[in-house]
C-alpha cells in the first residue's frame, strides 16, 4: 500500500514527463537482468514499474489523489464514507470526530472469519438488494486481482523501425505474437491484460517493457535512421546507382557525380514510424573508401595535379 509517488521520488503534482523520467532512471538501475544476484532489486523494480503504471493511468491517478484507492489501486476504505484514508475531510468516528467507524477485528495467527452475518445483524440483512454495503451508499470491495508480471523484451532495430510483430513467451510457456506501437522506443510499456498471476477477482497482468537493441551500422535520430554508406573513388567521381541497406531491404539510390564524404542522400518513409502514422527518414551519408595499396590508382595520383587546395576556404 505505499504511495506511488514516494515510491518514484517525485511530488504529488509531478507532470507526466516528470513520473516518466524517474520512472526509466529507476527502472534501468534496478532491473532484473543488472540486478540478478539481488533478489530485493527485482522486487522494488516491480513496486516501482506498479507504481508507474497507476501513476500513468489518469482516471486512477485522480482516485488516489482523491483517496479513494490506496498505492495498490483497491479501495482505501471499504467501509468508510467518502474522503476517508485519504484527501478528504475527517471520516466521521476518526479522532476529532462522531459516529461510526469501521473496527478491525482480531481473530488470532492462522483463523479468519466471515463478518457478514455480523453486519447483516447489526443493519437489517440484506433486504433491500444491497445489505450493509448499499446501505451506506458504497458496496463491498471486490475481490483483488492476482499480482502484475513484468517482462523485459530485447527488440532487433530493424524490427522496431518496420514494426515487425514479436513472439512473446510467458512465465507460464504461453506464447502470443505482440503488435509494437508507433513511436516504440526503449522503455516503452505495453499491458497485457489477464497474462499475470491468478487472483481472487481474475488474474493480474502482464507488463511488458521494450529495449531496442542496438545495430552494427544503423543510428537512430529521433524518428530517422541514419547510415554512413562506403562508396568507391569511382563511384564517388562518376556518380551511378549503387545498393543501399535499409531496415526493411536493401534499395538502389542514384550517388550524385562528384560526389565527396560527408555528402548526405535522404530516403523518405524509411525511418520509425511516428505516433501520428507517418514515418520518419533514412538519411544515408556518403563515405568515400580509398583503397590502401592500389598501384593504379597511385599511378594516376603522381601524374595529375592534385585538384587545387580544398581547405582554401578555412585559411590554410
Amino acid at each position: 500500500m505505499a504511495d506511488p509517488y514516494a515510491t518514484l521520488g517525485v511530488a504529488r503534482g509531478a507532470s507526466e514527463a516528470d513520473i516518466k523520467k524517474a520512472y526509466r532512471k529507476l527502472a534501468k538501475e534496478l532491473h532484473p537482468d543488472r540486478n540478478k544476484d539481488n533478489p530485493k532489486a527485482a522486487e522494488r523494480f516491480s513496486q516501482v514499474t506498479s507504481a508507474y503504471d497507476l501513476l500513468t493511468d489518469k482516471d486512477k491517478r485522480a482516485r488516489f489523489d482523491r483517496g479513494e484507492i490506496d498505492g495498490d489501486g483497491n479501495p482505501a476504505s471499504p467501509f468508510g464514507f467518502g474522503g476517508y484514508g485519504g484527501g478528504g475531510g475527517n471520516p466521521r468516528g476518526a479522532p476529532g470526530g462522531g459516529g461510526f467507524r469501521a473496527q478491525q477485528f482480531d481473530f488470532g495467527a492462522g483463523e479468519s472469519a466471515d463478518v457478514s452475518d455480523l453486519f447483516e445483524g447489526l443493519f437489517g440483512g440484506r433486504g433491500g438488494g444491497g445489505g450493509f454495503a448499499s446501505g451506506f451508499g458504497r458496496r463491498a470491495a471486490p475481490p483483488a486481482k492476482g499480482e502484475n508480471i513484468a517482462y523485459r523484451l530485447p527488440v532487433a532495430f530493424t524490427d522496431a523501425a518496420s514494426l515487425a510483430p514479436q513472439r512473446v513467451t510467458l512465465g507460464d510457456g504461453r506464447t502470443i505474437d505482440l503488435k509494437l506501437p508507433a513511436g516504440v522506443e526503449t522503455g516503452t510499456q505495453m499491458r497485457l491484460a489477464g497474462k499475470g498471476e491468478p487472483g481472487p477477482g481474475g488474474p493480474g497482468d502482464a507488463i511488458v517493457t521494450i529495449e531496442v537493441q542496438p545495430h552494427r551500422y544503423f543510428t537512430r535520430d529521433g524518428d530517422d535512421v541514419r547510415l554512413d554508406l562506403p562508396i568507391t573513388l569511382r563511384e564517388a567521381v562518376e556518380g551511378g546507382a549503387v545498393k543501399c541497406p535499409t531496415v526493411e531491404r536493401p534499395v538502389m539510390i542514384t550517388v550524385p557525380a562528384g560526389s565527396t564524404s560527408g555528402k548526405t542522400l535522404r530516403l523518405k518513409g524509411k525511418g520509425f514510424h511516428r505516433k501520428g502514422g507517418e514515418r520518419g527518414d533514412q538519411l544515408v551519408t556518403l563515405v568515400v573508401d580509398v583503397p590502401a595499396d592500389d598501384a593504379a590508382l597511385k599511378a594516376f595520383v603522381a601524374g595529375w595535379n592534385g585538384g587545387g587546395n580544398p581547405r582554401e576556404g578555412m585559411g590554410v
